[in-house]
């Protein structure tokens, strides 16, 4: 009996357990089913997430690849240090170059320029007014020296001397042209010259002889300013503080002109006897081969107390000057192509010059006249076209009106054609012809022919060369 209720129990927990363990197995797989569809959705998720992302990606690359930029890179790196290199080695040679002493670099620059004339002309120097012969001329005009340095830092200087012959003997005379200083480093853009110069006045009185686009100085210049601007004295330019170039020079001079000037230096001057001068002047750019360059000039002596001594008249009576008035406006037109400047140019030059000096007055017996003042008027007019880099031509015309009396009148034409056969050697043929009025002719003047061969050379330094003004 005892083992029949043990089997029964074993039966009933055999029968028992087997249902537990059907119930978990059950539920196992209902786990296992709900965590493979989770995997399969989170996997789902991820999938999409991938291929966002590498949609972005797609977006934001850039147009080069990076292996092409990373080459490139080093390549510009690399040139600009070679760069850097040869900017040192050339700032290294200019060091070392300024470092060396050259036995000629405290020796001045120095030039010489000979200019001879060979002429013909119809009438004889006393009805020309010329200081040279009629007939056939040859004339030495001059043998120029120049020296020119620097005296230090803050200022230049320059000497010229030349030597010309006399018309009526031929011995050469030798004498100081000119002999300035200069500054260069003075504030407010204002530069100084004292000394013996040609005053910057007018268009072409503070040039040289050789330098003029023709070979004789115009009739005007001859007699209102003395020829060349020469004087003896201090002069001031001032390059205003503006952004367009406008100059501006103040004088005073013991004289003022050539060789024979207007006034002398006489026995006694007070400072009202100086001579005054001013000059204003720009230039404009009107198109990039088109400029122009205006001025105006003026020049006052209150007291030339008849330096010049007595200047006889016609008439036998005499003018003594006491005050000198002159003043003038000029002007300049250049056409120059940037292309081709050295072949080819046309410059237009004009200058008015008006004269109105007082005069004491005496007849032919001595007796004291009224005193008077004279106003005259002069100009000169040239036109150069440069067709080839070694030739050029022009016309020069040219009036004045006597500056003592302004009734006797002289007009000049004169055609001329220019040969540079370098930059420092150059021929010119010009012809003038010279037409006095009646009134002229009671001073003993006649119109006349003349044609003249120049002749005109540089060797050494020279800093002008032959100007294209």
């Amino acid at each position: 009996m005892k083992i029949m209720v043990a089997f029964i129990a074993l039966f009933m927990l055999l029968w028992s357990s087997t249902g537990v363990y059907a119930e978990t197995l059950e539920d196992r797989l209902k786990t296992l089913e709900e965590a493979l569809r989770r995997q399969e959705q989170t996997i789902a998720e991820q999938q999409k997430m991938i291929e966002e992302l590498k949609a972005e990606i797609k977006q934001a690359k850039p147009p080069a690849t990076p292996e092409a930029a990373a080459v490139g890179r080093p390549a510009a790196s690399e040139q600009m240090q070679q760069e850097v290199r040869e900017l040192n080695e050339k700032v290294d040679r200019v060091v070392e170059a300024q470092r060396k002493t050259l036995p000629s670099e405290f020796n001045p620059s120095i030039g010489l320029v000979g200019e001879t004339i060979f002429s013909y002309t119809g009438r004889g120097s006393s009805q020309t007014g010329s200081d040279r012969p009629g007939g056939f001329d040859a004339f030495q005009r001059s043998v120029e020296l120049n020296a020119a340095a620097s005296v230090d830092p803050f200022a230049k200087a320059y000497v010229v001397a030349n030597a010309s012959a006399d018309a009526a003997t031929g011995e050469s005379t030798f004498n100081i042209e000119e002999a300035a200083i200069q500054t260069t480093s003075l504030p407010w853009n204002l530069t100084v010259k004292a000394g013996r110069f040609f005053a910057e006045f007018g268009r072409l009185s503070y040039i040289h002889d050789h330098e003029l686009p023709f070979v004789n100085r115009p009739l005007v210049l001859d007699q209102y300013v003395g020829g060349e601007s020469r004087t003896d004295g201090v002069q001031v330019n001032w390059l205003l503080p503006v952004e367009h170039y406008i100059s501006l020079t103040l004088g005073l001079g013991n004289q003022f002109g050539g060789d024979v000037p207007p006034n002398n230096v006489g026995d006694y001057r007070r400072l009202g006897g100086w001579n005054y001068w001013g000059r204003l002047s720009s230039y404009f750019d009107l198109t990039p081969d088109i400029s122009l360059e205006p001025g105006i000039s003026g020049l006052w002596n209150p007291r030339t107390n008849g330096r010049g001594g007595p200047l006889l008249q016609p008439d036998g009576s005499t003018l003594t000057e006491r005050e000198r008035r002159l003043v003038g406006a000029d002007v300049a037109l250049s056409y120059k192509p940037l292309r081709n400047n050295q072949f080819q140019s046309i410059t237009w030059g004009t200058e008015v010059l008006y004269s109105n000096n007082h005069y004491d007055a005496a007849d032919s017996s001595g007796n004291v006249l009224p005193s008077s003042t004279v106003g005259s008027l002069g100009l000169y007019s040239y036109l150069t076209y440069k067709f080839h880099r070694q030739w050029s031509t022009g016309f020069l015309f040219g009036f004045v009106e006597d500056a003592q009396n302004n009734k006797a009148k002289a007009y000049e034409y004169s055609p001329y054609v220019t040969w540079a056969l370098s930059h420092w050697n150059q021929l010119r043929l010009q012809y003038t012809y010279t037409d006095y009025n009646s009134a002229s002719a009671a001073y003993g003047l006649h119109s006349n022919n003349a044609v003249y061969l120049q002749w005109a050379w540089i060797i050494g330094s020279h800093a002008h060369g032959w100007q294209q003004r």
